[in-house]
């Protein structure tokens, strides 16, 4: 009896680290100026990043004035399917969609006008997805500036006019959207945020960038928040990122690891931060992790192995 219980307990570690090693890593991004369309990269570690399709795009952008892909951000939904929403110009007020069920084949592109209500809005900039589980809900939610609609703040010549917030639809099917609202409303501007829920403590993470320009802040925060529902504070933490420039955050866990990458864009280079706190405190592992050349502002999320064998296995879809 004694062996069987020993060798069940071997059965039981075996399966558990089987387990561990089915979930793999994707990293959607763009480079250049975003024009040939989406590329993927894979982690096994959230350390080591190598791009898929040897380098080559897996989709052409093909809405939207400019017919750009920027900062294309995935989503996988409780049915296996992928969806995606991307940046399709500087000043759109659309933004673009499509979906896939292995993430090579893709549906029709479509735009989805969540800010044409609103003619003076300068843009629609990296919308993020976040599925909610408790309402099976899916949140998009992008940087838009409306020219004397917010707390106005110092802004450098450059950038004059500039002074984001952030804003959302609701949808279940992604053919239906709630009408647009504002998401997240800080006395600064900002962009890019990106929601990763902490399956320790329940919570929601968001990073936002603060994009004040004078004096410059261009760093990393985050705000934290049990229900999407009621929203994030908006006090936020002290930056996250260092004396640099930083954009485009990308977080994820890897365990009880949270990175955030992101785009060191003055620098040419990518970056990262880690907490192995669950974002109480950080540290920089940029000289640790290593990323495909160019690689541009995207979402980083996890999938089973399976997912990873089949892009693996198919190179140059197009």
């Amino acid at each position: 009896m004694k062996k069987f219980f020993i060798s069940l307990l071997a059965s039981i570690c075996s399966f558990g680290t089987l387990q561990a090693q089915e979930t793999a890593y994707l990293f959607s991004y763009f480079i250049n100026d975003s024009r040939d369309g989406l590329h993927l990269a894979y982690s096994r570690d959230g350390l080591k990043w190598t791009a898929l399709n040897n380098g080559n795009s897996y989709l052409a952008p093909a809405v939207g004035k400019d017919k750009l892909m920027r900062d294309p951000s995935i989503c996988q939904a409780p049915d296996g399917t992928f969806h995606m929403v991307w940046t399709s110009s500087w000043t759109d007020r659309i933004i673009g969609y499509a979906s896939s069920k292995d993430l090579i084949n893709w549906s029709e592109q479509r735009a989805i006008p969540v800010m044409m209500h609103e003619p003076e809005a300068h843009n629609c900039w990296a919308p993020e997805l976040f599925y909610d589980e408790p309402t099976q809900t899916y949140y998009i939610f992008w940087a838009t500036t409306i020219p004397g609609r917010h707390k106005e703040v110092p802004t450098s010549e450059s950038e004059k006019g500039l002074n984001h917030r952030i804003y959302y639809v609701t949808t279940k099917d992604f053919k239906e959207f709630s009408s647009t609202q504002m998401f997240f409303n800080p006395d600064f501007s900002v962009i890019d945020a990106a929601i990763v829920k902490d399956n320790k403590s329940q919570d929601l993470i968001m990073v936002v960038k603060n994009e004040n320009s004078n004096p410059p802040e261009k760093n990393l925060r985050i705000t934290r928040s049990r229900d999407i529902t009621h929203g994030f504070p908006t006090e936020v933490s002290a930056p996250i990122t260092g004396d640099y420039w930083a954009e485009g955050p990308a977080p994820l866990f890897v365990g009880d690891t949270l990175y955030v990458y992101f785009d060191k864009y003055r620098d040419h280079r990518y970056g990262a931060v880690r907490s192995l706190d669950h974002g109480k405190t950080w540290e920089d592992i940029s000289d640790q992790t290593s990323f495909p050349q160019g690689i541009r502002h995207g979402t980083a999320f996890a999938v089973d192995e399976a997912v990873l064998d089949k892009l693996l296995q198919t190179a140059n879809p197009e």
